[in-house]
């Protein structure tokens, strides 16, 4: 497409110049230099990310990225030799400046230092693409710049901006092209990746298309962030079965920490930026985004098959599974994702006390750790107690084909 709008601005530029003599020496000048803006414009936003660089960027890891120029084998075909395209790291005021100058500027210094960061714009004539493929790059240290409030580190949003000025051919205008790459947020040590992967995910789900860089809503429709959990949680777990109405019941009340709302109350709320990543859940030591990457993590890890078979109700809470199985048979149970832990799963189970009253117990959670060395099929398998799955399957018929094949239990 760019191509013919290019080829169409050729046609017409020629035909005016034709006609120069009957435009006269008012009219030409002005239609010349409108000619020279719009193919500028054009030229510019041909010049685009191809391959984006890792949202969660740890200093010291080498990455990759490449950036594509549409018109570039059209346009740059009897360059002497390759343009070479720059990549630097900016911080969220210097992509706004840009932004704003409509990119009429150039940037004054880097945030970090990156290394392998100037590759050349090389056109393949059997692909016809012309590109700059950044193949070992190295953000070697980062320049933090000043933090808004309470903000932390792992809020901090950069860009790489890729950079070149080009000469077109054959009119020989000199044009400058850059583009900035998604916000990117840096770290220096494993242990944020899990906070700044919460700053990206609002950031992809909630930022408008046309903003300033890189402005997003403080508050959303807990409807929009329902969706945004479920679309995470089944990309990331690899499963076509996502979350249900009653697990986005269960989540509302355990980010606004309210039990005595209905599900029709929550649809019309909004949850705050606070809600889902600063404030700690009541009685615990981590955010709701902590708790829920936790889930994700140990699900993807270890139980995408019994998910994905929905042998797992997982979203529930002890309250509610409490009040679901006390009039249960004996040894009914259900597995549900640990409240108190992060990345758990346990089973709570129905146990007739002496008296005859019913009493529903919970199994110590499981980590990742714990069923990579016995899996959850088996550990059920072990466990006597447990008869039925909740309703009522009987449990070597629900997760028959979860045991490993050897016999029996553990003595």
């Amino acid at each position: 497409r760019c191509e013919n709008l290019v080829e169409v601005y050729f046609q017409l530029q020629q035909q005016v110049m034709a006609a120069s003599a009957e435009l006269g020496p008012e009219l030409l000048p002005r239609l010349l230099e409108r000619f020279n803006e719009v193919l500028s414009s054009l030229v510019k936003s041909s010049f685009l990310v191809e391959k984006q660089p890792p949202q969660v960027l740890k200093t010291q890891t080498k990455f990759q990225a490449s950036v594509r120029f549409l018109l570039g084998p059209r346009l740059l075909k009897a360059a002497p030799k390759p343009y070479m395209v720059r990549a630097d790291m900016v911080t969220e005021k210097q992509a706004r400046e840009l932004e704003l100058s409509t990119y009429s500027n150039t940037l004054s210094e880097s945030t970090g230092e990156i290394v392998h960061n100037v590759v050349a714009l090389e056109t393949n004539p059997t692909s016809g693409t012309c590109c700059a493929n950044f193949k070992n790059v190295l953000l070697k240290k980062i320049k933090r710049c000043e933090r808004k409030g309470s903000e932390s580190v792992t809020e901090e949003k950069c860009a790489v901006l890729f950079s070149t000025t080009v000469a077109l051919t054959p009119s020989n205008v000199s044009i400058h092209l850059q583009v900035l790459s998604l916000p990117i947020v840096v770290i220096v040590h494993g242990n944020q990746d899990n906070n700044a992967k919460a700053t990206v995910l609002w950031d992809n789900a909630f930022s408008e298309i046309d903003r300033v860089p890189f402005v997003v809503a403080e508050r959303v429709p807990w409807e929009k962030m329902c969706d945004t959990l479920n679309l995470k949680f089944m990309a990331e777990v690899q499963t076509t079965k996502g979350l249900l109405k009653e697990h986005y019941f269960f989540l509302a009340q355990k980010i606004f920490n309210d039990h005595s709302a209905s599900l029709e109350d929550f649809q019309s709320r909004h949850v705050s930026w606070a809600q889902f990543n600063k404030e700690i859940l009541p009685g615990r030591g981590f955010t709701f985004w902590q708790w829920f990457d936790g889930v994700l993590d140990l699900t993807k890890r270890c139980l995408k098959s019994y998910w994905s078979d929905r042998l797992i109700v997982g979203f529930i809470s002890k309250q509610y599974v409490c009040k679901l199985l006390s009039t249960e048979l004996d040894g009914t149970f259900l597995l549900r994702f640990s409240d108190s832990e992060i990345g758990g799963v346990t089973i709570a189970y129905v146990i007739r006390g002496k008296d005859g009253s019913s009493q529903v117990e919970n199994i110590q959670p499981f980590s990742a750790k714990d069923l990579s060395i016995r899996s959850l099929g088996d550990r059920i398998r072990d466990l006597g107690q447990l008869r039925n799955l909740y309703p009522n399957i009987p449990k070597d018929q629900a997760f028959g084909s979860h045991y490993n094949s050897e016999q029996g239990g553990l003595g």
